[in-house]
């Protein structure tokens, strides 16, 4: 796995390889915070995850216009773009991505008035790199059944039509 750092002008910069355990999962961490950014990054990238940075909402936007990713983690309380700022955006495009949101304060109120945000977990500040560690697995698991839910099977084509199962 590598861990990659965006730039100032969106090149990433990538580190050695780490763990094998979940070689397809791509995770954008956001966090303003050098130090937790630097954190969660680790813990993630030692856990099997690729793991590109950001350090704010965007240098965030342009990684998400540049790659796929299966999982946002965004901080709330961030200069010029906050996370719920960023998520809103996420949304208008259509994009679908998991997001977990953290901050030392949840935005309750804000997150009330707009349940289209699809937030698939928060992680209140200070958090444990366990709890971390827990909520990342639980939603990349639920996106990874929700998904499998919505796909037609690979024999969609010869399967039975409505009308001939009724005769």
């Amino acid at each position: 796995m590598e861990t990659n750092k965006i730039s100032k002008t969106g090149t990433p910069t990538s580190a050695a390889p780490e763990s094998q355990t979940n070689p397809t999962r791509r995770i954008l961490v956001v966090e303003d915070d050098a130090d937790i950014r630097q954190l969660n990054m680790e813990v993630l990238t030692e856990s099997g995850y690729e793991v590109d940075a950001a350090e704010d909402g965007v240098e965030a936007w342009h990684a998400l216009n540049t790659k796929p990713y299966d999982l946002l983690i965004t901080d709330n309380n961030m200069p010029i773009v906050t996370g719920l700022e960023l998520i809103k955006k996420l949304r208008a495009e259509d994009m679908t991505l998991p997001v977990i949101l953290m901050s030392g304060t949840m935005p309750a109120e804000e997150l009330e008035k707009h349940p289209w945000l699809q937030i698939q977990a928060t992680l209140l500040k200070p958090y444990t790199l366990a709890e971390l560690f827990r909520t990342v697995k639980e939603v990349l698991v639920a996106a990874s059944d929700a998904r499998e839910q919505n796909t037609l099977p690979l024999n969609w084509q010869r399967l039975p039509s409505v009308d001939r199962l009724r005769t």
